[in-house]
């Protein structure tokens, strides 16, 4: 049996933050990352536009009170205030310190780190590195990890959290490479294992974000936390989904529908292009539903609209949104110094997650605590993006609390001794789950039952929602679950068996699916990104409070919790 102080399933920046900083405070402890892709394949490489910090480069102003409330009010107030305002006031001190350890931020002309505008923040406080920031980061963290001698488990699967009496123990995991089954037990477990964009038909997610860690979780008897609320980025590339990054709108870039408008300035005038996501995001749809659309020929009434940089000039683009031209002219053929760039919202970010404390230590329900297991990033749930995450603020929580989750681990481990594990007990189920994939005579390819339920969230749970359409998607989805129980697999090899590893990542899906489902079908409100067309109004009466989700195989139960209000009462969200 694998044996470490510390094992931390997510090699993105949440991940690889925490182990930097428990190996900073506690450098004899033995820390491990394990990751089913290699650690700078994480999902994080691909976060483009920046991360906000009240450093007041630009806007001396600023502060990190403005930066609470706008984070809030971008919430819908359903962020908890304590957490935001611990995000917003180490924000600063974080973006020093991946400076230190060497990340190139983009610069101002006297050489201080630039800072440009994003969607919902009242000041220019997003720090970048042009449009590659998570890029940036991540491979100077990584660095980092193998500088204080971080063992990292690349490309191994975790298909098992271990939990006994209200304590985190270990973890199953198989090498991918050769299927080699192992356990693994720790005096602390760190979920980071990101988002679950890839639940959706569209996403600018990478092919891992399957929810796995979610899922995992929800497996293990253990609560999610606001499941229902799911971020569609407004420019998504259409048609292939990936994302065309909120910088380009922070350098200026214009939204237009088929008849030339800046739209915008019908839905959000004080902002315009650079208003929150949930509401650029509606805003499309409305224009795409209204027939202001644009075809693939140019012409009204298509499926998307157009994202315009011309007007900035070429050295403009080319030097501070690079990777948005090179996207758009390799995967679509659009040369965006001349052409403008065809766009639609895309599933992008979860706010939900799995629910933790300011020390990233994961709830057992709304006033309990689970031993031995923590979580951050975009895999967990503090809360402080709400009901809609600001752009810049995901890399941001990433560093804050893979930071302080971090060092909450290294003070837990001090003094607690291993768990006692039955490593056969749980090596023979982990096999016999293996097996049964692997020896499955169904009637289904797995991409099939994948590709019907991707299509069946995207239907009964997009931008907007109903009560009749979700119920109707709920109804799919459970035929959908029977379906993935009548699949076979190509391959029953254990080379490098892709064919098993979707077949457990559909498990997945499928749990956190039923999750979001069912806790968006009970929110009888529309708030940030969860906005219902039978219920339009924000009901702080009923609903100002946190959904917890237990998942079962007989359904979903449904608890809530009160969020925390400090510094700002609940207002008409305006912009």
């Amino acid at each position: 049996m694998i044996e470490h102080d510390v094992i931390i399933v997510g090699g993105g920046l949440a991940g690889s933050r925490a182990a930097v900083e428990i190996a900073r405070t506690n450098p004899r402890l033995s820390i491990a990352v394990v990751a089913k892709t290699h650690p700078i394949r994480s999902h994080s490489v691909a976060a483009q536009g920046g991360m906000a910090a009240t450093l007041k480069n630009v806007d001396s102003e600023d502060s990190w009170e403005a930066h609470a409330f706008d984070t809030v009010k971008g919430s819908d107030y359903l962020a908890d205030q304590d957490a935001v305002a611990l995000l917003t006031q180490e924000a600063p001190d974080v973006v020093i310190d991946l400076e230190h350890m060497g990340v190139m931020f983009s610069r101002l002309d006297d050489g201080r780190i630039a800072q440009r505008a994003f969607g919902g923040h009242s000041y220019r406080r997003t720090c970048y590195a042009a449009d590659k920031t998570g890029h940036a980061i991540l491979h100077e963290l990584v660095n980092n990890l193998r500088r204080y001698g971080v063992t990292i488990y690349d490309e191994w699967y975790v298909m098992r959290l271990i939990v006994e009496e209200g304590q985190a123990k270990g973890l199953v995991m198989f090498r991918i490479r050769d299927r080699q089954l192992e356990v693994v037990r720790a005096k602390a477990i760190m979920f980071a294992t990101g988002g679950y964009g890839r639940v959706y038909n569209s996403t600018s997610n990478d092919f891992a974000s399957t929810g796995d860690g979610l899922a995992m979780t929800a497996a293990a008897g253990l609560p999610l936390e606001d499941m229902e609320f799911v971020q569609f980025h407004p420019t998504g590339l259409y048609p292939v989904g990936v994302l065309i990054s909120e910088a380009v709108r922070g350098e200026g870039a214009y939204l237009v529908n088929s008849e030339g408008d800046r739209f915008m300035a019908n839905y959000a005038p004080s902002r315009m292009e650079l208003a929150p996501r949930d509401i650029t995001s509606r805003a499309i749809v409305k224009e795409i539903r209204a027939g202001r659309g644009v075809d693939q020929n140019g012409q009204p009434g298509g499926p998307f609209v157009y994202l315009d940089v011309r007007h900035l000039g070429k050295d403009h683009i080319m030097s501070r949104i690079p990777f948005c031209w090179e996207e758009s002219h390799r995967l679509v053929g659009v040369d965006a110094v001349y052409e403008p760039i065809p766009v639609r919202p895309t599933v992008h970010y979860s706010m939900g997650g799995i629910p933790t404390n300011v020390d990233g230590r994961v709830r057992s329900s709304a006033d309990g605590l689970v031993e031995g297991f923590f979580a951050a990033g975009e895999s967990a749930c503090v809360s402080v993006h709400g009901a809609n995450r600001l752009g810049s603020n995901s890399l941001l929580e990433c560093v804050v609390y893979g930071r302080r989750t971090g060092a909450a681990i290294a003070r837990y481990v001090e003094n607690r001794k291993l768990p006692e594990i039955n490593e056969s007990l749980y090596r023979q189920e982990a096999e016999q789950r293996l097996q049964a994939l692997i020896s499955s005579q169904g009637k289904r390819r797995v991409a099939h039952v994948r590709q019907a339920f991707q299509d069946c969230m995207t239907e009964h749970c997009g931008v907007f929602r109903t009560e009749a359409i979700m119920q109707a998607g709920l109804e799919t989805l459970r035929m959908i679950c029977q379906d993935a129980t009548d699949i076979y697999l190509d391959d029953r090899g254990t080379l490098w068996n892709t064919d098993l590893i979707e077949a457990l990542e559909l498990q997945s899906l499928l749990k956190v699916g039923e999750i979001i489902l069912t806790s968006a079908l009970n929110r009888q409100e529309s708030r940030g990104s969860h906005c219902r067309e039978d219920f339009t109004q924000r009901d702080d009466a009923n609903f100002l409070k946190h959904t917890l989700a237990y998942y079962s195989p007989m359904g979903v139960e449904l608890q809530y919790f009160p969020v925390t209000l400090t510094q700002f009462q609940p207002q008409e969200r305006k912009y």
